[in-house]
């Protein structure tokens, strides 16, 4: 009790003792709740000039919202203002003429010049492609897009959290570096030391130099799914949000070399429409989180203006082989012809979206050979295994039962992952079913946003021939 009391009275001392001068306010928070006559200060870029008489307008912008703060700085300030540049400004609020709160600057400092003419990439008032405006990814947040893109992301990333921790699950942070291929596909990232003196200095007799460091190959992780796996097994419910990698060669609109996942897993789960449900309901409830507390910005960011009327219907359910035989009879609409046993092409996806009335659609029961070694069997030939399809971009959720015989799972365990003893120690001490799912992040902002490129719902892409920055 001592100690609580005492830090309330260093925290209330700290912020009372605060400078002044550090108590600034957002434009999200001036617009929001300030009234004329609050003299406040805040800083922000220049996004675009007026000239008057004997007036400059400027619109400053914080990244704090989407909107917009007006600041009417007389002509005789004695600063030359630019488009770009950092400002710090004070003064009272009051209408302006259309009614709009606006700030009249008593003073005005710039933090940073921004010389136009020298090479700055962004003109007011003008449209850019996502191209070019990803040719500059370290201005691309001082876009009014992009920015609204970052605090969607934000929101959404809130609301996974808020959640997991409401439905019970505990957050577990899986390992970045790993020494298992989790999909077995072979699209791994090697982790090698770069210093040679290093390697040098620890090689062993005997060892390959990838296998110097950690006594054994190490990769990026294409997955947290195997280690959650393991925590499930004494926390029940877990779940991990972070970064995965794939060294795939894709320059395609839906594929990154480095990008986000969602993934859980759930003990004593023993039906698969335990772990759809669980799926359907984040969906939905992440979604009307974002949409209720980030419209403005949703609405701003949409490549192609996306309904989400389908967070009040249920998602359809359908198998593998039924969705194969609906897409055999409408194959003249596609270019590509459907093989049943390589899985769905890109257009088809998005044609069984459609059919379903573009409502998200599990589809279930796939051939085993087309899926990862730990997806438990159900029926002779097939898994308890789904991939949720969403509109725009296809399979967003990719997830299944996971096998939980021991005997089974030995046999199923590929030759590059024959390290996996204590995967199979799971299944022999206190083993329990499980089931668990992966959701693609940037895929899932690409549904909801219409999003064309993935490029563009993450801050700094990665994909072969470009790691800037």
């Amino acid at each position: 009790m001592f100690k609580t009391r005492l830090l309330t009275k260093n925290v209330t001392h700290f912020v009372k003792n605060w400078p002044l001068s550090k108590c600034l306010s957002s434009v999200s928070h001036i617009l929001g709740t300030h009234k004329t006559g609050d003299v406040v200060t805040v800083k922000g870029w220049i996004k675009s000039l007026r000239n008057q008489k004997e007036h400059i307008f400027v619109d400053l912008s914080d990244g704090s919202t989407d909107r917009k703060l007006q600041i009417c700085v007389s002509k005789h300030s004695g600063h030359n203002l630019t488009t770009g540049a950092s400002i710090i400004v004070s003064g009272p609020l009051s209408l302006s003429p259309k009614g709009q709160l606006e700030l009249s600057a008593n003073n005005i400092e710039v933090c940073g010049k921004c010389v136009v003419t020298e090479g700055y990439p962004f003109a007011p008032r003008k449209h850019y492609t996502p191209e070019y405006i990803r040719q500059y990814l370290h201005f691309r947040p001082r876009t009014n897009k992009f920015s609204a893109l970052l605090r969607v992301r934000n929101a959404a990333t809130l609301a996974i959290y808020n959640h997991f921790d409401s439905e019970g699950f505990v957050n577990v942070h899986t390992p970045i570096l790993t020494s298992n291929d989790c999909e077995g596909a072979g699209e791994v990232f090697r982790v090698l030391p770069e210093s040679a003196n290093l390697v040098k200095s620890m090689m062993k007799e005997g060892q390959s130099e990838d296998e110097v460091y950690f006594n054994r190959k190490a990769f990026l992780t294409v997955s947290g799914q195997l280690h959650l796996e393991a925590a499930a097994h004494g926390l029940s419910k877990v779940y991990t949000f972070g970064p995965t990698f794939r060294a795939e060669n894709s320059r395609s609109r839906l594929h990154l070399s480095e990008f986000y996942m969602v993934e859980a897993e759930v003990a004593f789960v023993d039906k698969l429409e335990d772990v759809t449900g669980c799926v359907e309901t984040l969906i939905k409830k992440v979604t009307t989180e974002v949409v209720n507390k980030a419209g403005e910005d949703v609405e701003r960011c949409q490549d192609v203006k996306q309904g989400c009327t389908w967070v009040d219907k249920k998602f359809p359910v359908v198998a593998y082989k039924e969705a194969v035989d609906i897409l055999d009879k409408n194959r003249d609409k596609f270019k590509e012809k459907v093989h049943p046993r390589e899985g769905l092409g890109k257009e088809h996806e998005l044609f069984l979206v459609e059919y379903c009335g573009n409502v998200p659609v599990f589809v279930v029961e796939w051939p085993k050979e087309m899926k990862p070694f730990y997806m438990r069997e159900s029926e002779a030939g097939l898994v308890s295994a789904f991939d949720l399809l969403g509109p725009n971009v296809g399979e967003i959720v990719g997830g299944s039962l996971r096998e939980n015989d021991y005997d089974k799972l030995r046999k199923k365990i590929p030759e590059e992952n024959s390290h996996l003893e204590w995967y199979l120690e799971l299944r022999k001490f206190g083993s329990v079913p499980t089931g668990g799912f992966g959701l693609g992040f940037e895929r899932y902002l690409q549904s909801l946003l219409g999003i064309g490129n993935i490029k563009d719902a993450i801050p700094f892409p990665r994909w072969p021939h470009n790691c800037s920055l």
